[in-house]
């Protein structure tokens, strides 16, 4: 096959390829300079990236939403399909929470967001590139096939976005009502105390291994580790460890959980010490729990007693900014 400069994986079920797709195939088929590859399942994309692989692409363009991007990133990682580095990723915005694009400065209009990547393809476009650590996600401490993530949120973030998916995006509402109301029932569940089964569940108890020295077990009303930067509002995380392994974790007490709302805002978080309020930047990190739910880029998982969930840090892989 010729070489052609930008592949474009699509996930024609993501929630905005929708309305979006029949302009995406319309405006591929009027540019040779793209190849499109459409799945609509995971298990599809092992197969895709061997096709994708013989175009020898200068840039693979990932168009769904957070899980597709995870999906299409564990292939990267573990399938071995490209001779040496993988060609460098560029995320369109097409899911419901779009974490991964948004940290990377795409978003609006897809098909525009098309065109500026040919434009960037076309030329030496070194200086639009980034290095981004990944996690590796396995259930065995040296897992040799993990799952490969950006974002990873568990204990009661983690019930809140299952709430939301499973409640709340069934009522057909606008991505940004939906989210209005998950907030809603977060502050009467997680601030105010009030308990009902329309609102998300009490987080479960979790014993969390960020460093070799120890670990912290309670109940968390949030729980994030990310590799992300757009995601925490605070520049620098963290008062030890240095690994690349953003972790925040709040535990379940309506004053930790403000304290830590009003330090993210004030771009203080990790930076000032809070009740409650753990930050770390750690190169390993060990889940366990209760049967609870973790989800990372949209795939859930669940640690149990004896059976933890372990993170680490996957190699980084390039990944296109766009410019404001």
């Amino acid at each position: 096959m010729s070489r052609q400069r930008i592949a474009l994986l699509s996930n024609p079920r993501s929630t905005g390829n929708i309305a979006q797709l029949p302009r995406i195939r319309a405006f591929c088929a009027e540019h040779p300079d793209v190849f499109h590859y459409e799945v609509e399942h995971a298990h599809q994309i092992g197969d895709a990236m061997r096709t994708i692989a013989r175009v020898q692409p200068k840039l693979l363009v990932i168009n769904g939403g957070d899980g597709t991007v995870q999906a299409a990133l564990t292939e990267l990682h573990n399938g071995g399909h490209f001779e040496g580095a993988a060609p460098p990723v560029a995320v369109l915005p097409s899911g419901k929470t779009n974490l991964i694009a948004m940290d990377l400065g795409i978003h609006g209009d897809p098909v525009r967001s098309l065109e500026r990547l040919i434009d960037l393809a076309r030329s030496d476009f070194s200086s639009s590139l980034v290095a981004r650590e990944l996690i590796a996600l396995s259930f065995e401490e040296n897992g040799d096939k993990p799952v490969i993530g950006m974002f990873l949120g568990g204990a009661g973030l983690a019930d809140i976005m299952l709430y939301c998916r499973n409640r709340i995006y069934p009522l057909g509402l606008p991505n940004g009502i939906s989210h209005v109301i998950t907030a809603f029932a977060v502050v009467l569940r997680q601030v105010i105390g009030l308990k009902s089964k329309f609102l998300p569940p009490e987080p479960q108890p979790l014993r969390i291994s960020v460093r070799k020295d120890g670990a912290i077990s309670g109940k968390f009303a949030l729980l994030a580790v990310t590799t992300l930067e757009k995601l925490l509002l605070s520049g620098e995380l963290g008062s030890g460890g240095g690994g690349p392994l953003k972790f925040v974790a709040v535990e379940q007490r309506a004053g930790s959980l403000l304290g830590a709302f009003v330090a993210s805002l004030r771009g203080r978080l990790g930076r000032t010490k809070l009740a409650g309020v753990h930050v770390e930047e750690a190169d390993a990190i060990s889940i366990e729990g209760d049967s609870s739910d973790v989800i990372l880029d949209g795939e859930t998982f669940r640690a149990e007693s004896g059976r933890p969930i372990f993170l680490r840090p996957a190699a980084p892989l390039s990944f296109v900014r766009l410019a404001a």
